[in-house]
């Protein structure tokens, strides 16, 4: 058992800390099938009616996988490697369809795999340190963990925009957005904990818990994204094709549109294909489906190569160059997309 993930029963809760906090709380395999082996546990059982997913530090509630470590160990046996997004997908699953209340504090830095266990979920309480991203086309991988459901879902074109951009949003963006239900001042979390705790959990137990988050409940200000909004909707919600979304861009004479037309230049041309094309199917599928095509996807980034040379700019050897193959988004070819969605056969992942 890893001491990087702490589980107890607090009331009739059970409640997950995680506990890796020199590495902002970061999953790693062993962290996420503990994670998987509680919360199956916890489902069956009576006595536990509602879980609460929390973090030690103020920096981070979860900032991702083990980025690191997939480097690694991907590039010497990329199937093998992938299996961690096997176990990390089908506890992705297991939290979206949770048959009991499921409650994660999102303060601080909520990324990748961090995403992962809370976005699914039934409440996700922001605080003053929240820092949502899903920045994965910047180091050569695609918005996982289920972005193929929950952000294509998301209104006036804000999932595309923040999956091919990896922008940032604080806890007021965040209720803004959809991806919190609640925001609750940092210093109040402790407070919080204690009071859900202390809250007998009826047959109403969504209620009951909702009661208790109202109360705490506080207005986290401006949301910086609506400011941003309408330019947002109009540049990118309903584009077809990746290519009409550049254009888009292009053609606008506007300093927003600018701006993201030289983000979206540093990004890995082949990871912003697969994005658009990810969003754009998620779109339509439901949960276990969108799972499936992640995997399907990821086996192949994991056998590819901008993955690893994105890791090694941006957090190996930090020069922030990463030299893309494909160079350019003009060099991609539709079959090579293609084949990123393509099935697995007996590799496929599975679902209860």
């Amino acid at each position: 058992m890893t001491e990087k993930i702490l589980f107890e029963r607090r009331g009739d809760w059970g409640v997950v800390t995680l506990n890796n906090e020199k590495a902002l709380n970061a999953l790693d395999w062993d962290m996420v099938k503990a994670m998987h082996a509680q919360l199956s546990d916890w489902a069956a059982r009576n006595d536990v009616k509602a879980v609460l997913v929390k973090a030690k530090g103020e920096k981070a509630f979860c900032a991702g996988g083990d980025i690191r470590w997939l480097h690694e160990n991907g590039r010497a046996d990329p199937v093998g490697t992938s299996e961690f997004f096997r176990d990390e997908y089908v506890n992705n699953a297991l939290i979206y369809h949770y048959p009991k209340p499921y409650v994660a504090l999102i303060d601080g830095i909520v990324m990748g795999g961090g995403v992962g266990i809370s976005v699914h979920g039934d409440f996700r309480v922001a605080g003053d340190e929240t820092l949502f991203a899903m920045p994965e086309t910047g180091i050569g991988l695609f918005p996982d963990v289920g972005g193929g459901h929950f952000m294509p879902r998301l209104h006036d074109g804000l999932g595309l925009y923040y999956a091919l951009t990896g922008a940032r949003a604080k806890a007021a963006d965040c209720m803004a957005a959809g991806v919190a239900t609640h925001y609750v001042t940092s210093g109040k979390h402790d407070e919080l904990v204690g009071a859900l705790i202390g809250t007998s959990l009826g047959a109403h137990a969504h209620a009951d818990i909702e009661a208790v988050l109202d109360v705490y409940a506080a207005d986290p200000g401006h949301a910086g994204v609506n400011d941003s909004r309408g330019d947002i909707a109009r540049l990118f919600d309903g584009q077809e094709t990746l290519g009409d979304l550049m254009a888009a861009l292009k053609s606008d004479d506007g300093e927003f549109a600018a701006n993201m037309a030289k983000t979206l230049s540093c990004m890995s041309p082949t990871s912003l294909a697969v994005t658009f094309e990810q969003m754009k199917r998620g779109h339509t599928l439901d949960f276990d489906d969108n799972m499936k095509m992640e995997f399907r996807i990821v086996r192949r980034v994991m056998e590819g190569r901008d993955f690893y040379e994105g890791v090694r700019a941006q957090i190996i050897d930090k020069d922030r160059n990463p030299r893309w193959s494909p160079a350019t988004l003009d060099d991609i070819r539709e079959t090579d997309i293609a084949a990123y969605f393509a099935p697995l056969g007996d590799a496929e992942l599975e679902l209860p």
